[in-house]
């Protein structure tokens, strides 16, 4: 099942990894619309076409791509108070993981705020800078009281 019992692949069950993988294809895909004029119907396209959805959470990987390019300036209103610089002034793959981790915090309750952070930390160690990772932890570890006040409510206590 998946992370939060949800099933969505073409196998009929999300494991844990495949939505890791779809997360990953989806950073990959935001940092290209990032620099790329192209429509991001064509990007996800090029990105279904070259790689082997069986093993990814495809699915996961359409609504996290979708959702965070149709709503980005809404994702970046959430984070931004939280920055010691400007969303302009943001690494691109920095950028990306934010707002990944912010459309899921506010769009997929089904997924612990726990695991959103981890896995935000996690991209971060494999694509971005040196010290990113500990850049993403600090944003998304204080977003999450205000998107999930319900859920994190007893870490505060």
């Amino acid at each position: 099942m998946s992370e939060g019992g949800q099933p969505e692949n073409n196998q009929g069950k999300s494991r844990p990894a495949d939505r890791r993988k779809a997360r990953s294809l989806a950073l990959q895909a935001l940092y290209q619309r990032h620099f790329s004029d192209s429509p991001i119907s064509q990007i996800e396209a090029e990105f279904v076409t070259d790689n082997d959805m069986e093993k990814i959470d495809g699915a996961y990987f359409r609504e996290l791509l979708q959702g965070v390019d149709r709503s980005r300036s809404d994702l970046d209103r959430q984070f931004e108070p939280l920055l010691d610089r400007s969303v302009s002034e943001l690494d691109p793959i920095e950028l990306a993981i934010l707002r990944i981790g912010t459309f899921e915090l506010m769009n997929r309750i089904d997924v612990p705020y726990r695991v959103v952070v981890n896995e935000g930390i996690e991209l971060a160690k494999r694509f971005g800078g040196t010290d990113g990772h500990k850049y993403i932890n600090g944003i998304l570890d204080r977003l999450s009281p205000r998107l999930r006040p319900s859920e994190t409510r007893s870490r505060r206590a």
